[in-house]
């Protein structure tokens, strides 16, 4: 593996199989795409539990020429009351990662859809005073959206816990929910 990578843990002491993971995971990713210039992976316990264990917050920052595409997984919902493990956060924001390197490197090659195929998640969180939210996906990254993105209802309808459908795109910051539209049959 010829790409500079950067580990960090937080609240929480290093872990030399969790590092060798990380290792074996940025070199897949240096496979996918042969001009990744850097990666910075950054592992945070977020809370420490005695019942169910800790939850695991996992960021990757891939530097490419000109871009830098990044990626986060954090617990949802349903992960808080389960057995956490930062194996299956770090395989969770790894499978994300590899997604959208592969999209970028679609795009750099001019493979882009015409139409890009509208995923499924649900709403998060919502910012009614900031006019954004963000959704949950089922890979259990969060994806900014923006008030303006909702294609049929107004933003201040909508409720944490709404199943929704939604085209990602990579904005300035990295990628995020273009388009948002509720999902058939879903409360409210």
């Amino acid at each position: 593996m010829d790409t500079p990578l950067e580990i960090v843990f937080h609240n929480m002491p290093s872990s030399p199989t969790l590092e060798g993971d990380i290792r074996k995971r940025v070199g897949k990713l240096d496979r996918l795409y042969e001009h990744l210039i850097g990666c910075r992976v950054s592992v945070e316990q977020l809370h420490r539990r005695h019942q169910t264990g800790n939850l695991y917050d996992v960021h990757i920052d891939m530097r490419v020429p000109g871009n830098e595409i990044a990626v986060s997984h954090e617990p949802h919902h349903a992960e808080k009351f389960t057995d956490p493990d930062a194996g299956i956060a770090l395989r969770n924001a790894f499978k994300a990662a590899e997604r959208r390197l592969l999209d970028f490197k679609r795009k750099q090659r001019g493979e882009v859809k015409l139409h890009d195929a509208p995923f499924a998640g649900q709403v998060s969180q919502l910012y009614p005073n900031e006019d954004h939210g963000f959704i949950l996906t089922h890979e259990g990254t969060q994806l900014y959206f923006h008030r303006n993105s909702l294609m049929q209802r107004d933003f201040d309808e909508l409720q944490v816990g709404d199943r929704v459908h939604f085209v990602e795109t990579v904005g300035d910051t990295g990628p995020i929910a273009s388009k948002v539209w509720r999902s058939e049959g879903a409360p409210g």
